[in-house]
């Protein structure tokens, strides 16, 4: 893969070289800063507010399954770990520690990941949609939140696969972005329905699927993987749930969707539906307040799929 920057020891930055200035000279747009290799290929910000709603959305997620995998690995086995879009680093990192005879090995568009990372963990800049080149296949590949992201998923699958050793495991965690309501009290004309519609419709004019978690066990079994498990989560947003964890979750769901609002909108609003910048943050306050609103009961769907390839 391309641009790699390799990791030497706990203490030592995980770029081992210096990264290209075309690679880190992020450009900033409408107050929030985007990734610069391959610009334009992900619509949502780099920056540190970012990122510190990625590490509230891990620790949602963690929570919900209770814990940072569901795939039965068998740790013996696990020599070598790909993280997909790995973004903060935390689960790459996390891994790790976890797994310390196992090099781990993230991916992504930016460089955002920390300094300071356990002596097996290393970070690359790479597009995930370009042609795999390895010389050593995967033991476990794990992709994440890659929603309105990717632009061929039975291809993306299909590398995966093919970039696996026999009796590697693949495990996908990701979202149907389309929030709904099971009792009827999030409404047509609400402003996070709107909001989040307009969203994902523009996302889709791009050729980006936001709705990937429902259809990731067919591709995954379409390519070929066996002992193929499928987990369904409905996440709340807001602390409205009467169960105390979902209650819990929903309270830090709400805050990492209210802290997303204007940045997961302003590059593909402002881009793709040529929107004034005083318009999308008109809507994200009105988003802001349904979201406050105790009658509104939104959720949204966690998908959880791994397989395992063929021995």
């Amino acid at each position: 893969m391309g641009l790699t920057q390799q990791l030497s020891c706990r203490g030592e930055s995980s770029y081992a070289t210096s990264l290209a200035s075309s690679v880190v000279d992020y450009p900033v747009e409408h107050g929030r800063r985007y990734h610069a290799y391959r610009d334009g290929k992900y619509s949502r910000p780099n920056d540190e507010q970012e990122m510190d709603r990625l590490l509230l959305l891990h620790e949602i997620m963690t929570r919900v399954q209770g814990g940072l995998y569901s795939a039965p690995v068998e740790k013996e086995k696990i020599k070598r770990i790909l993280d997909i879009g790995t973004g903060t680093g935390v689960w790459a990192i996390s891994i790790g520690d976890e797994f310390p005879e196992a090099t781990v090995i993230g991916n992504d568009l930016s460089a955002t990941q920390p300094t300071f990372v356990p002596p097996n963990v290393r970070f690359e800049i790479d597009d995930v949609e370009d042609p795999w080149v390895n010389d050593h296949k995967y033991s476990w590949i794990f992709c994440r939140y890659m929603a309105a992201s990717i632009y061929d998923w039975p291809k993306l699958v299909a590398n995966i696969y093919e970039n696996l050793e026999p009796g590697g495991w693949c495990e996908f965690q990701d979202f149907d972005l389309q929030y709904y309501s099971d009792d009827g009290s999030l409404k047509q004309d609400d402003a996070l329905l709107v909001w989040i519609s307009t969203l994902l419709d523009a996302a889709r004019s791009l050729g980006r699927d936001p709705n990937p978690g429902s259809k990731l066990e067919g591709w995954v079994k379409e390519a070929g993987f066996v002992n193929v498990v499928h987990k369904r989560y409905k996440i709340p947003i807001g602390p409205w749930a009467r169960d105390p964890l979902l209650k819990e979750i929903g309270t830090y769901n709400y805050k990492q969707v209210d802290g997303g609002v204007e940045g997961l909108s302003m590059r593909l609003f402002t881009r793709v539906l040529k929107w004034e910048e005083q318009e999308i943050k008109a809507l994200a306050a009105r988003v802001r307040k349904d979201l406050a609103n105790p009658r509104i009961h939104a959720l949204f769907d966690f998908h959880v799929v791994y397989g395992q390839k063929p021995e």
